[in-house]
């Protein structure tokens, strides 16, 4: 009798060769408790994983079943799925699953860069996205995601507005760094880019002509807008995705004024019942420099989301997924390295797959300007010597060893940055990485010019 790893191992597999797919952490703690003989019930695998139960109910378990049962052939459910999946493993047309998983893996290789597809099998739950699907679906929802760059925001927001979507809901995404620098010469200019782009992507006409009065003022044209005719035009709510918000910041007058709509829009759903249709979800991967009014500020409302680095069992689940086998100590030293910053991961693992290196071999000579991350690096490099008092601050960082507190304004910057992390008042370096790469980068240049 195989074991409930061996079950799950082999199962995997039947579910790669036939779909391309690959299972969730969650979803094999599904089927791992559901191969128990005394069965956990959802409620306890929710707990134990820090999930809700509607969440593994409504949402993970179907479509775990769903995925066997396609792969079989037949209905699978939580009730017999042990002794179906037991039956299919006994058949000799399996007798290739001694094979190691680097041989059998078909891998759907897809470089790290940009947004993580829907479709993709290499995307990663962080414990946030049941979250974000239970709050966006009810009224006066307001979700903000803020997290440094390549941390998966903008692939985390598409996933909510396709839960949206599968409920029915009108999703309305806009990019704000694809609008032209003349939208933001002025607040009239760039609310009519705003409705305008919202009506076309509803598939309604523009009638901002119709709406907009001079004397009326923008802010409450557009509000009028929204109310008198994009609300009215739909049935079921819309969500609102603004992805990229910090382009606003480089207008702080524009920033403090639209801000402050999109807060008077979250207050109007407690007495105006047409405004619990809009749903809003903002994307930024700054701290906001400029001060707003705490009460037209959108940020200390709703549900705020500071997207974390991946976890030990996250990057095992996703080295998995790419059919590499590592070792306790490799994963250690990558966890080092890299402290589970996802981009670092996923080209770690996109080097190690594409080009057959190992990842051991990949570790070495990394912080350099020639290493696999050298182009994200520069980048970071380039960031951070735009402000002297950055630098300065991060060389206190990475020459310590221990949690050090820096000024406020700074700290929250090079958090921006992704270049630390912040617990409390205290501040450490993010990855092993940066502390090797900017080291080595202050102390020559530091060299060069003592020599100079």
């Amino acid at each position: 009798m195989r074991s409930i790893e061996q079950i799950i191992e082999c199962t995997e597999t039947l579910i790669n060769d036939k779909t391309g797919k690959s299972l969730s952490f969650i979803q094999k703690a599904v089927l791992s408790a559901s191969l128990l003989e005394t069965k956990k019930s959802y409620g306890q695998i929710a707990t134990e994983n820090n999930y809700s139960e509607n969440y593994i109910r409504q949402l993970v378990a179907p479509k775990l079943w769903q995925l066997l049962s396609i792969t079989l052939g037949e209905k699978v459910n939580r009730t017999n799925c042990r002794a179906v999946l037991e039956q299919r493993l006994e058949n000799s047309s399996l007798q290739t699953i001694s094979q190691p998983t680097q041989m059998r893996q078909k891998i759907n290789l897809e470089p790290p860069e940009g947004q993580v597809p829907l479709s993709s099998t290499l995307y990663i739950e962080r414990n946030v996205e049941q979250v974000c699907y239970q709050v966006i679906l009810q009224p006066r929802a307001f979700i903000h995601i803020k997290a440094p760059r390549k941390m998966g925001k903008t692939s985390l927001m598409t996933r909510i507005l396709a839960y949206g979507s599968s409920r029915s809901y009108h999703p309305v995404r806009l990019s704000l760094h694809r609008a032209e620098t003349e939208v933001f010469s002025s607040l009239e200019k760039f609310l009519r880019w705003f409705c305008t782009n919202i009506t076309y992507q509803l598939g309604i006409k523009s009638k901002l002509d119709e709406y907009w009065d001079e004397d009326m003022g923008d802010l409450m044209n557009c509000t009028i807008y929204f109310q008198g005719y994009v609300l009215q035009e739909i049935s079921t709510p819309i969500i609102l995705a603004l992805d990229e918000v910090n382009k606003l910041f480089e207008y702080p007058q524009l920033t403090r004024d639209f801000l402050g709509l999109l807060r008077s829009w979250y207050e109007e759903t407690r007495d105006i019942s047409i405004w619990q249709k809009l749903r809003i979800l903002i994307v930024k991967s700054t701290d906001i420099h400029i001060n707003l009014d705490t009460n037209k500020s959108p940020f200390n409302i709703g549900l705020a989301i500071d997207l974390p680095a991946f976890k030990r069992l996250q990057v095992e689940d996703l080295a998995q997924r790419h059919g590499l086998q590592l070792t306790s100590l490799q994963f250690e030293q990558l966890m080092a390295l890299t402290g589970g910053l996802p981009y670092l991961v996923r080209l770690a693992f996109y080097h190690s797959v594409k080009y057959q290196i190992p990842v051991e071999t990949l570790g070495q000579n990394t912080a350099t300007d020639t290493g696999i991350f050298s182009e994200y690096l520069h980048y970071q490099l380039h960031c951070l010597l735009q402000n002297p008092d950055l630098v300065d601050g991060f060389q206190q960082v990475i020459r310590s060893t221990v949690p050090i507190t820096l000024e406020q304004e700074v700290a929250f910057k090079l958090k921006s940055l992704g270049l630390i992390y912040m617990e409390g008042k205290t501040v450490t370096v993010s990855c092993g990485l940066y502390r090797q790469y900017f080291s080595d980068h202050f102390t020559n240049n530091t060299a060069i010019l003592n020599h100079s």
